[in-house]
């Protein structure tokens, strides 16, 4: 038997296939949502209303389980869905933004 032959019945099995990566997926740590204050909201409000499209805008928002930033030029407001896009590729709901900043 040759050496490369020999070496793969020495090959790790992997008797469940998949289970390692659901594992690896159960091990990130969620934050809870943060509840915010009515003068947070008034304040978060006031910054909302003045959002324009076309304006550079970083924005901090909730969404599967964590907090995330999206940096970018806002493209379009939907006020009846209530959703933000940046950059034509990320829809944030207006719900889940905590905070905004005007670059």
């Amino acid at each position: 038997m040759d050496r490369v032959s020999r070496a793969k019945q020495f090959l790790p099995f992997d008797a469940l296939k998949g289970f390692s990566e659901a594992l690896r997926e159960k091990e990130i740590e969620y934050e809870e949502r943060k509840e915010l204050s009515e003068e947070s909201l008034v304040e978060l409000n006031d910054k909302f209303n003045q959002i324009e499209i076309g304006r550079c805008v970083r924005l901090r928002f909730y969404r599967n389980g964590k907090y995330v930033e999206a940096f970018g030029r806002v493209t379009n407001i939907d006020y009846i869905r209530k959703k933000i896009q940046i950059d034509k590729e990320i829809n944030i709901n207006t719900s889940d933004i905590i905070s905004i900043i005007f670059v």
